[in-house]
């Protein structure tokens, strides 16, 4: 299982811009709704686009989707490690946990490979 991260501790890392968050939606919902500054990476579409996504393998990186049930951010972080990236860690309670904190979010596609 990958190593996890709280909502305050992404809140920090997000704030101090030590972290690239990577929302494991589909780009539907990831437009619709997502993190501050997050990058969309489907669990499907991981392999193929993690090194155009996500270049730096030791960058710290926090995968999450909708709530603990979804198991797509596991699915991208366990990818990623394979892939042989060093710091990777899930916010499992996901993007609903962050709305129903108050927390800000983003809406619209980003300009990414």
């Amino acid at each position: 299982m990958t190593n996890l991260i709280t909502r305050d501790e992404l809140q920090a890392a997000i704030a101090d811009g030590e972290v690239t968050v990577v929302d494991a939606l589909p780009a539907s919902y990831f437009e619709q709704l997502h993190l501050p500054g997050a990058v969309n990476l489907f669990v499907e579409e991981a392999v193929a686009r993690a090194a155009s996504v996500l270049p730096d393998k030791n960058a710290a990186i926090v995968t999450y989707c909708s709530n603990e049930a979804c198991p797509n951010s596991e699915g991208v972080a366990r990818t990623l490690t394979r892939l042989g990236y060093t710091d990777v860690r899930k916010y499992r309670e996901g993007i609903q946990d962050w709305v129903a904190a108050g927390l800000p979010t983003e809406s619209g596609a980003r300009a990414v490979a």
